[in-house]
């Protein structure tokens, strides 16, 4: 089919971006020219749509199919950014999947930490990570039995913590979970369960087939990393009642290799929701969602086979939207909720900041308004667009327990932090972490871990930074190490844009009730 002449996919996409642009420019840096163009192109094509060419009353044949394409990418721009848990979700399945498979006793252990060659959502080089996914229409109810000392977090496919037997626990397992870091054997039931259930086992009942088992093991001393990666292999699945006859569990080493794990940005993502819907069924979403995906063509059961044009329509609908997502996810504010930690920083966080504080935040983990009872879909693509996973015990403001995030995009001044300049970073005496602290850098493109040339984009508390006389510590990130530096230096990359997270495990008071306070990202 004829792409029509006033709507064709490149235009959308190259419009919509100006769109985007009129937003934070981070992206792509366009001069105030640029922009002034871009919002007059933008103006024109709402015009265009808005005075669409009547006949007798009634669209002309060309208005009508341009104003079916514009439906298309409106409905699918919509959807992905609605979706965008389930696409960051399907992002880092697929990317697994495509190496190791994806049936229960799979599991990937980035053994020598998690570099910049696996691309995905904001990760911590400073654990090990151990990742598995299981589907539990096909397993039944699945056991995990987890030694002593390991963390993590059992989700469903939308990233929501599973909730556990009890009302009391959400998602984790390990030291903010009901075994407390001893261990134990947590049984995940698939969606309606309601057959025996052993009492000796931690009941997490999952909304969706499809689960997301996200493990984490802690280590003491960067010489010596092997004990927690030995804890990760002491981790065992199975079948409920099956466990003489369940497959041995196969653990793959997985650092210091390529994973596509990102979000999709192409019609690939729409491919997978079309997957997801055909797994999970009702389950995924209630009859509102799923007729926002019907609306594109996704139906469960039915082929979903978009032409050469629709194609073309959805691919730059996906660019798109995740371009959007991009945009939202580097404000300092959704609505009215500010994400400011302090008033006179930088620093962000989406559920502990100025307006909010876990439990009582304005959202809660499903992303529901604790307000006014609405889904908040942009805070949870502020959310998702830029990082993967959360629980209490992530967001938990108890001394001793969980973590505590701060994110940068800009520096003290207010202006986005580019690879090119030099910045500073202060951290006061005593930083208020009981197992440790890191600073880490992300790709403002895709919050991918920055690929700056240095083994981990990240410094913290085991790399032993150098002090200052006062017992401050300050870190140095740019382009190249201040002289006598180097061991306080982290690379930035010329051309390229990025964010830092700050992470403070185990927040001791001094973190809680903000009296440590971090220093802005000064230029130099």
């Amino acid at each position: 089919m004829k792409l029509p002449n006033l709507i064709t996919a490149g235009a959308l996409l190259l419009s919509t971006l100006s769109f985007v642009g009129c937003g934070p420019d981070a992206l792509n840096h366009a001069n105030a020219a640029d922009n002034s163009g871009n919002q007059e192109a933008q103006k024109n094509r709402f015009e265009s749509l808005a005075n669409s060419a009547m006949d007798h009353n009634r669209p002309t044949a060309e208005s009508a199919e341009q104003l079916q394409d514009e439906l298309l990418f409106q409905r699918a721009t919509q959807a992905y950014l609605w979706a965008m848990p389930m696409i960051n979700t399907m992002g880092m399945y697929d990317g697994f999947k495509e190496v190791y498979g994806a049936d229960y006793n799979q599991m990937a252990i980035w053994e020598k930490r998690l570099d910049a060659k696996t691309h995905i959502t904001t990760p911590n080089s400073d654990l090990i990570y151990g990742i598995s996914w299981a589907n539990l229409a096909k397993t039944g109810p699945l056991v995990l039995d987890a030694p002593p000392k390991l963390q993590g977090i059992l989700l469903d496919m939308w990233q929501r913590p599973i909730p556990v037997d009890g009302g009391k626990f959400f998602g984790d397992l390990g030291l903010p979970g009901p075994d407390e870091g001893k261990g134990g054997k947590f049984l995940l039931l698939p969606p309606g369960y309601d057959g025996e259930i052993p009492k000796d086992h931690y009941v997490y009942r999952s909304g969706t087939n499809n689960v997301f088992i996200f493990l984490r093991s802690f280590y003491q001393s960067l010489d010596n990393i092997q004990p927690a990666v030995d804890v990760l292999e002491k981790t065992k699945i199975y079948p409920l009642g099956k466990q003489a006859d369940a497959k041995p569990m196969k653990f793959h080493y997985a650092s210091g290799k390529r994973h596509d794990m990102l979000p999709r940005t192409d019609i690939e993502a729409f491919e997978q929701l079309k997957w997801l819907l055909d797994a999970e069924g009702s389950n995924l979403a209630d009859a509102d969602g799923l007729a926002m995906l019907a609306g594109m063509g996704i139906v469960q059961g039915k082929p979903f086979e978009p032409d050469t044009h629709e194609q073309e329509i959805l691919n730059a609908a996906a660019s798109t939207a995740y371009k959007m997502s991009r945009v939202i996810g580097m404000q300092d504010h959704v609505g009215d909720v500010d994400f400011r930690v302090y008033e006179d920083r930088q620093w962000l966080n989406p559920i502990n900041n100025l307006d909010s504080r876990y439990p009582n935040s304005h959202v809660d983990l499903g992303w529901t308004d604790a307000t006014h009872g609405f889904r908040n879909v942009d805070a949870r693509a502020w959310m998702f667009t830029d990082y993967y996973s959360i629980s209490p015990g992530m967001v938990s403001m108890t001394p001793g327990k969980g973590a505590f995030y701060m994110i940068a995009f800009k520096d003290g001044d207010g202006e986005w932090l580019d690879g090119e300049h030099s910045y500073t970073v202060r951290l006061p005496k005593d930083i208020p972490a009981a197992l440790f602290w890191s600073v880490t850098l992300y790709e403002a493109e895709n919050a991918s871990g920055l690929d700056n040339g240095q083994p981990f984009p990240s410094l913290g508390k085991l790399n032993k930074p150098a002090q200052e006389a006062d017992g401050s510590t300050i870190l140095h990130l740019g382009p190249k190490a201040p002289e006598g530096k180097e061991s306080n230096w982290l690379a930035t990359v010329p051309g390229k844009g990025y964010f830092v997270i700050l992470r403070l495990y185990a927040p001791t008071e001094p973190a809680i009730n903000l009296t440590w306070k971090p220093g802005d990202i000064e230029r130099k």
